[in-house]
């Protein structure tokens, strides 16, 4: 007689870019195991393989299309699917920031992490009163890059990720879609602005949704308060 499969709960979660709900599972052993392996051989392209397919088999509900969803949905999503896998508990370290010396321990209950969405912010960059262009969200390339294999990136390649987070182009009545102009010709658009222009662009990336979480810890030994935050996957996980 075989065994049977064990038993794996289900959690739900709402993705912070639509606010529709998920279903999703923990990692399985043989699934961190396939992780681990391909971090260790340092090759990019088996790192993007294994969080894809990994992704792809812990998000339970059907039509969820894991390469297009947006960066801090996938943070938010590897967040849940961590804690649940490993604990919701993470054990931390300050230093206390009035004598940047004093250590103070911190635990951290990842379920009270939240995906923030600053106001005021817009996919919609006006470069003059009539022209700008609409952006889209970086997705899985980005997330892993950035996220995951923790790589910092040319500028280059930066250039290229702002090229690829062009969804229109408008310049009153007229719109030219992203994909279905050459990408050359986006490059050469994105070229001929001025700095000031190429500043609200970068705007729309310094001010998009992300995973953060702000507490305050007291310093034992002097009593004074102060605030710190968390931003960026692998730092809540210590």
């Amino acid at each position: 007689m075989s065994l049977p499969k064990p038993p794996v709960p289900t959690y739900e979660l709402e993705l912070p870019s639509t606010g529709k709900t998920i279903k999703y599972r923990p990692f399985l052993v043989k699934e961190e195991k396939l992780l681990l392996i391909a971090t260790e051989t340092g090759d990019d392209k088996a790192v993007r393989d294994a969080i894809v397919d990994i992704l792809k088999a812990c998000i339970q509900t059907r039509g969820v299309k894991v390469e297009s969803l947006p960066m801090f949905d996938l943070e938010y999503i590897f967040l849940r699917v961590r804690a649940k896998s490993v604990g919701e508990e993470v054990e931390m370290m300050f230093t206390a920031k009035d004598d940047n010396e004093t250590t103070i321990p911190f635990t951290l209950n990842l379920e009270s992490v939240e995906c923030i969405k600053p106001e005021g912010h817009d996919t919609k960059v006006m470069l003059t009163d009539t022209a700008g262009l609409i952006m889209s969200y970086p997705s899985m390339n980005q997330f892993i890059t950035s996220q995951i294999l923790q790589k910092e990136q040319t500028t280059d390649e930066i250039f290229d990720e702002v090229i690829a987070c062009v969804d229109q182009i408008f310049d009153g009545d007229e719109v030219w879609e992203a994909k279905t102009t050459p990408k050359k010709d986006i490059k050469e658009y994105l070229e001929g602005l001025t700095s000031k222009q190429f500043e609200s662009i970068q705007k729309f990336f310094q001010t998009m949704p992300k995973v953060s979480h702000s507490f305050t810890l007291t310093n034992p030994n002097t009593g004074v308060e102060s605030e710190y935050t968390i931003e960026g996957l692998t730092n809540f996980f210590g």
